[in-house]
């Protein structure tokens, strides 16, 4: 209640703020990891399953490379414990899971709002089964840990294994192999349970409510608008003509919100909405290129010694051999100057070797794990999200206070005006 995001609430309910919220609102401590949400308390369960109508699902790790114990343990095995628990819920009506648009790998062409099925794989790869997964990764943990493996060495192993258990079945990265796993895994168990997946595409802040620009924590391109902000990301690589498909954060809470309404008495029921921005009003890199260039022309980050730091049009090169390239000129360019000075010059270089040599580490990471998306050349077909756009304009609800249609947005005010200065003060540390 601390956020800047509530100061809404605040400003309505003053010193009742805390009251009101204890009225509304009960926080119950569990882990989604674990079978029966790892509520321990057995009257508190009953108390549960005897009140709940409606389970939104929105706990996941979105990191590209989480571990895969962990991933698996949030995105996909939680999964099947939201729908056990929901099976034990005498009045539910509906079950909300939010997923990701990126579920389809780096499929191109026109992306369909279809389910996965148990089972199927990106590339056609078979074998895939969730239960040999999770074996997989516990036998790992254990192998590791028998032979003495520090914290660290198992963590990066365990990535390791993520990306590596993503790509035998033609997914990019642990987050949307998991994210996947995860639809599966509720289309198998659901049963009679009316379902609806939500799979939104890049999340950005908000376009209108609470206010526009709040957004919290480091997500997807605003990693780029860090790293170019400060000075640290000079160099990118992409297609500047592709499409880049993102969506507001309110507008993705509205489409959820009319989602639940809309199936909470449709039994049973098994829908998915793609809620993004590729079809119906697309933004380009070259959009995002030129909007960062301007705005932090025009309000550049003041860095820790209270200097504005200078930014110039980002370089984007068209291919990871060129980027490979680049990075390479410049290690070299690097190590020439240093070998022609002597030992004292060279101690007096130390700091800017190391800077430059943490910023190209920085900008390697970023393409690593972005690389899928950068030349990504699908676009989300939202079909069931506009006939559920229309139910809303056609009925009595307020149409306006449920938008979620992204042909509404203009890209340039939103960018420069609300987006920016958003990641600027909630982001930049």
């Amino acid at each position: 209640m601390e956020k800047d995001l509530f100061r809404g609430l605040k400003e309505k309910w003053g010193t009742n703020v805390s009251s009101f919220m204890s009225e509304k609102v009960s926080v119950v401590p569990g882990d989604i990891s674990l079978e029966g949400l790892g509520l321990k308390d057995s009257s508190l369960r009953e108390e549960l399953w005897n009140q709940i109508d409606v389970i939104v699902n929105l706990a996941a790790t979105t990191n590209f490379d989480e571990r895969y114990d962990v991933a698996l343990g949030v995105n996909a095995l939680g999964a099947k414990h939201i729908i056990s628990f929901a099976k034990k819920c005498v009045r539910i009506k509906v079950i909300l899971h939010v997923s990701t648009a990126y579920v389809c790998g780096e499929k191109g062409g026109l992306i369909l709002e279809n389910p996965y099925r148990m089972g199927e794989t990106l590339n056609g790869a078979p074998g895939l089964d969730v239960e040999a997964e999770k074996n997989l990764a516990e036998e790992k943990l254990n192998d590791y840990r028998a032979k003495g493996a520090t914290e660290k060495e198992i963590t990066i192993a365990m990535k390791d294994l993520g990306i590596e258990r993503a790509k035998v079945y033609g997914w990019p990265n642990t987050y949307v192999f998991t994210k996947a796993l995860g639809e599966m895994l509720i289309g198998q168990l659901k049963e009679n349970i009316s379902v609806v997946i939500v799979r939104p595409t890049i999340v950005t802040s908000t376009y209108r409510e609470p206010f526009p620009g709040w957004i919290e924590g480091v997500r997807t391109i605003d990693s780029l608008a860090v790293g170019y902000g400060k000075g640290k990301l000079k160099c990118f690589l992409g297609d500047l003509k592709g499409i880049i498909d993102v969506i507001p954060a309110d507008m993705v809470v509205n489409a959820m919100i009319v989602a639940i309404v809309a199936h909470a008495n449709h039994q049973p029921c098994d829908i998915i909405y793609q809620v993004g921005s590729s079809v119906r009003n697309p933004l380009r890199n070259i959009n995002l290129q030129d909007f960062g260039f301007r705005y932090f022309t025009q309000k550049p980050w003041i860095n820790k010694d209270g200097k504005p730091v200078k930014v110039g049009k980002m370089l984007v090169l068209s291919s990871m051999d060129s980027f490979r390239r680049y990075m390479a000129i410049r290690y070299l360019f690097l190590l020439k100057g240093l070998g022609l000075v002597n030992a004292a010059f060279c101690r007096y270089f130390q700091r800017t070797y190391h800077d430059l040599n943490r910023k190209i580490n920085f900008a390697m990471r970023l393409v690593e794990l972005y690389e899928p998306y950068l030349f990504f050349q699908g676009v989300f077909d939202d079909i069931n999200s506009e006939k559920l756009r229309m139910a809303v304009r056609e009925s009595a609800v307020d149409a306006d206070m449920f938008y979620f249609d992204p042909k509404s947005v203009d890209w340039e005010d939103y960018m420069i005006n609300a987006h920016l200065p958003g990641v600027v003060k909630y982001v930049f540390k």
